[in-house]
Order: structure tokens, then sequence, then C-alpha cells
């Protein structure tokens, strides 16, 4: 198994943060590294994600939603040709208060585990574009929400 993983402080409290980063139909607008990305946030649904990760070439998959639970975890298991056990990456979303409930900022860790038979060959070439793929998405996704709290409410 492989662990890639990127953290962030955003200055919003979680269930600000959870509303962008489950805006799947506005990722085009913002994220550099799921450049699109559609389907429903529940347990069991399936999603359609396009991915680029920094210097690579993007790429299409169908995972399927594994844990979606508002203002804490998102996270989704994609599966190479849908073939389980060849390159799984289960990917995910931590959301935690930072500081404390009063302070009104999170903790995102981003990260995807990933494990099967192709994982060394795959991730040889693919861990650092991912891994700053992530860092990128983190910090756009900070960027948005900042974004979106100086509009203020719709």
């Amino acid at each position: 198994m492989r662990i890639l993983e990127s953290t962030i402080t955003i200055p919003a409290p979680p269930m600000v943060v959870w509303q962008v980063l489950t805006d799947l139909d506005r990722y085009a607008e913002w994220n550099p590294f799921v450049l699109e990305a559609s389907g429903t946030v529940a347990v069991g649904e399936t999603l359609r994600v396009r991915i680029r990760p920094e210097g690579g070439k993007a790429m299409e998959f169908s995972p399927t939603v594994t844990a979606a639970e508002p203002g804490r975890r998102f996270a989704w298991l994609g599966r190479l040709w849908g073939i389980s056990g060849l390159f799984d990456g289960a990917h995910r979303f931590d959301l935690a208060p930072a500081g404390g409930e009063a302070a009104g900022a999170t903790r995102l860790v981003h990260g995807e585990d990933f494990r099967g038979v192709l994982v060394p060959l795959v991730l040889r070439s693919a861990a650092a574009g991912t891994q700053a793929g992530f860092a990128a998405m983190n910090n756009a996704l900070a960027a948005r929400v900042a974004q979106i709290d100086a509009q203020g409410p719709a």
C-alpha cells in the first residue's frame, strides 16, 4: 500500500468547506486537479471524475462514494478498469475543526490510499504529480471558500 496526503487549514467552518467540496458541478470553475466531477455525494453512488495530476495526462474514472458525512468526511473508491486488486485508489477528504469549534477554521486532510499489484509501477511515475495535484486542489479550495465567504449569502 502507498499513501499520499496533503493537509491545509482553511479559515472557514467545516460545513462551509463541505459545501464547496461537495458541489461537484462547479469543480471546473476552480479545481486544477479534479477538472470535472459529477454525480450524487451519497454512499454507494457512482461519480464521474476527470483528474489531471501536475505534469500528467488527464484521466477519467467512475469511483463509488464510500463516505459522505457532512462537515466531516467525503471519500470514494476507484479501481483501474473496474477490477479490484490491480490499482485501487481510496480517495478521501477528512475535515475537522482546527483550533477548536470556536476558531471557525477547518483542518482538511486530502489523501489517497493506493493498493494493488500495479501500484509500484504506476506510482513510480505519477506520485509526485498526484501529490502536487492534491496540494494545488487544497489551495484552490481555500481560495474558493474565501471567495464564496466574501460574497456572502446568496
